[in-house]
């Protein structure tokens, strides 16, 4: 009989590590690019399949699709 947990249940809907999206500021030659985050943080990420200039997403510190440049809103809650 298997264990009906309701929190592995949600757990299991929610991709592993965390996703952030971000700004390209320079693609470093070594396989890295330098990234800055919406708050101003530098960063340094695996890949360079993004030009520098344009948004993009990342996922344990690789950089995994080039996104649109598109409105970002802020809400409280």
């Amino acid at each position: 009989m298997a264990t009906t947990n309701i929190w592995q249940q949600f757990k299991s809907l929610i991709p592993e590590g965390g996703r952030t999206i971000v700004t390209i500021t320079l693609n470093n030659g070594d396989v890295t690019s330098t990234a800055t985050l919406r708050d101003g943080t530098v960063i340094r990420v695996q890949g360079e399949s993004v030009a520098a200039g344009n948004n993009a997403l990342i996922q344990d510190w690789l950089v995994k699709a080039e996104l649109p440049a598109l409105a970002t809103y802020e809400a409280e809650v």
